[in-house]
């Protein structure tokens, strides 16, 4: 492949980022619409018409927002713990943040997907990634809870992932830095990355009905660094598209190093003919050592299993799985027309972008139009497989999503804009800026066989001078634009938790009407379930304590406790016997390093504490559930080890003996 000369390096690109676009745009004042108020004003009482779910990048969660308010209704506690909701803390919890590698307590969260029906959103769950250690999760929208984490093994990075086949039989993973698989000696020297380094894609099966996850089989791949994909639709249905970069197989400032070939490639895979092959047994079983972590709404808790085994496919033995074909050079974003003909390539240091044709695809595959293999793959002539090129959209295209009317909307990043353009002809109709550097953008149902339109929102990397100051760290930035007509229009600006990444956008009428409210206590399995005041009780086991606790409003049950020796453990197993919506009761403990607990509604969650002192101790609900929830407290007496105190429990009779005439 022809190679530049004179590679963008890192210092360049900064200086022409800065040097173009540092300023704030000159038509700025004509990119705010004149009625945006009007357009984004939600009144109080009345709901956003779209849930936006968005990925927290390094914050490990996600978050949820209403559009077009741009309102924060809700992080969704992930890949690292949450204080807020006891999420890492409560023992219940625990588990799902376990790994092959032990507890991981925060992780970089990229990527958000809806799962599909037919090509459409279908409001049931939402897929997350975890970049760093990597894992995907599972989030259930009856709850919004995360249910379900499974890591990847044979993958050194996960942030290409999660992609969804049209109906969900299969979430797709990339791994973002190639390593020695994972039953090799990975103990080899880094320079031999083009002899041990392989890359994998992981398709995860879902369960139809529960969503359960497991991982099907692996495709292993040259050594390369994979980014973003699409599945295809339509037309394109059972194929794969996964962009590339690092295709030189650096080991070593990648900065320059990958970005040395004029271009990288789009891997296509076609995942039907692999589950064949599968099927026939050509897959290796191969040993390796992940974890699958479960949470379930029945328990109130979470189980975390070890697994010991993958089936992997060889693309270089099995040579019509994956097929490559060039595109300009450090792809990013790999996007999918609505119809699952065209595929959107976009090198992030070109100044076109390259839209591909399915239908050429396999016309070349089937003529063997092919400019050569890569370590057995074969590689598709650029020419053969190109539908065309838009011309001079801005500089530095990143991701693409695709609106109702026959259009793409593209994000600039070194230009600083969102580009619209026609997918027939391949022309730029209307740019607006961005004011800074844009890196994900969203279209309302953007990915999906018919997408919504109306709304874009971009998601800027650097914010200066968009909010006030707070610190050398300023706020994440979000900018919805109103796509409704022929030109795009800004109505909102808002501040987001960070950072975000990537979203999508779906009809709150989808999801709203199928929310739990509560859990019903019948339903209730965990084992520590206290099912009503009348079952609660203290039970020592040895140096273990079990207080099976109730909370209503507004007083707990037991609310003195003495008895609790130096050296014991103690587990509080609360339950909110509360049986009405949006009544949570928390529990917290002077001292307590494992923090605090939320309990919603016919819910049970456990608090492990160790007592580091002598003394008397307070306990209290620490989410307000009523005019009297500062009352709702009690005390936890400790005594020395090997104390003979009587274990004690009790709520409304322990009161002090000049008191218990009148209080009788």
């Amino acid at each position: 492949m022809k190679k530049l000369r004179s590679p963008i390096t890192g210092l360049m690109a900064i200086a022409l980022l800065f040097g173009m676009h540092a300023c704030k745009p000159k038509n700025a004042g004509n990119t705010v619409s004149s009625d945006a108020a009007g357009k984004v004003y939600v009144a109080p009482g009345k709901y956003d018409e779209f849930y936006n779910f968005v990925s927290g990048g390094f914050s490990g969660q996600m978050s949820v927002y209403g559009l077009p308010s741009g309102r924060l209704l809700r992080v969704i506690p992930v890949f690292a713990v949450d204080p807020e909701k006891g999420w890492g803390y409560s023992e219940e919890t625990k588990p799902m943040l376990n790994t092959s590698h032990g507890s991981v307590p925060w992780d970089d969260l990229h990527h958000v997907q809806l799962s599909k029906t037919n090509g459409e959103y279908d409001g049931r769950w939402l897929f997350g990634n975890a970049n760093n250690t990597p894992r995907v999760a599972r989030i259930d929208l009856k709850t919004f809870r995360t249910v379900e984490i499974i890591e990847l093994p044979n993958s050194g990075g996960n942030h290409s992932s999660p992609f969804i086949t049209e109906n969900t039989e299969y979430v797709v993973a990339g791994t973002r830095f190639s390593v020695p698989p994972d039953d090799k000696n990975g103990d080899v020297p880094i320079n031999t990355y083009k002899q041990n380094f392989k890359g994998t894609i992981s398709f995860i099966s879902v369960g139809k009905e529960d969503g359960k996850m497991e991982i099907a089989f692996q495709v292993q791949c040259p050594g390369f660094n994979f980014d973003l994909s699409r599945a295809g639709k339509g037309v394109s249905h059972g194929w794969f598209f996964f962009s590339c970069y690092n295709t030189e197989q650096a080991n070593t400032f990648l900065e320059q190093n990958s970005a040395k070939n004029d271009k990288d490639f789009i891997m296509a895979v076609n995942w039907k003919k692999a589950e064949e092959y599968l099927k026939a047994g050509k897959g290796r079983k191969q040993a390796v050592k992940y974890a699958h972590n479960v949470y379930s709404d029945k328990t109130h808790s979470a189980t975390s299993e070890i697994r010991t085994e993958v089936t992997v496919l060889d693309a270089k033995e099995l040579k019509d799985i994956c097929y490559f074909f060039p595109c300009p050079k450090s792809p990013h974003g790999c996007d999918v027309s609505p119809t699952g003909e065209y595929i959107v390539g976009s090198g992030k240091l070109a100044a076109l972008i390259p839209v591909f044709s399915f239908d050429k695809i396999q016309k070349a595959i089937a003529a063997k139009d092919y400019i050569g293999e890569f370590e057995g793959i074969p590689i598709l002539k650029y020419e053969s497989v190109l539908y065309g090129e838009v011309k001079k959209p801005g500089l530095g295209p990143l991701h693409t999503e695709f609106d109702n009317k026959g259009y793409a909307y593209t994000s600039m990043f070194v230009s600083s804009e969102v580009v619209k353009w026609n997918i027939k002809d391949l022309t730029v109709t209307d740019r607006v800026p961005t004011y800074y550097s844009v890196g994900h953008l969203t279209v309302a149902g953007g990915d999906t066989k018919t997408p919504y339109g109306k709304y874009l929102v971009a998601y800027n990397k650097i914010t200066k001078d968009r909010f006030l100051p707070t610190g050398p760290e300023l706020s994440q930035s979000a900018q919805l634009y109103d796509i409704s007509g022929d030109k795009m229009q800004m109505i909102l600006d808002y501040p987001t938790i960070g950072e975000p990444h990537y979203a999508q956008i779906i009809p709150a009428e989808m999801i709203r009407n199928n929310s739990v409210k509560f859990f019903k206590m019948e339903e209730n399995k965990n084992p520590y379930f206290s099912n009503g005041e009348g079952t609660t009780k203290v039970v020592r086991e040895g140096n273990k304590i079990h207080v099976y606790m109730t909370a209503i409003r507004s007083h707990l049950t037991p609310d003195n406790i003495e008895g609790i020796r130096m050296g014991d453990e103690v587990y509080f197993h609360i339950t909110n016997i509360e049986q009405d919506w949006d009544v949570p009761h928390g529990f917290a403990i002077k001292g307590a390093s494992t923090a605090e607990l939320l309990i919603m509604p016919g819910e049970t969650q456990s608090l492990k504490w160790n007592p580091d002192k002598v003394g008397t101790f307070p306990m209290y609900c620490t989410d307000f559930c009523s005019a009297l929830h500062q009352e709702m407290s009690g005390y936890i007496r400790v005594s020395p080890a090997g104390s003979n105190t009587p274990l004690l429990f009790s709520t409304n009779k322990n009161f002090p003996a000049s008191d218990s005439a009148d209080k009788k």
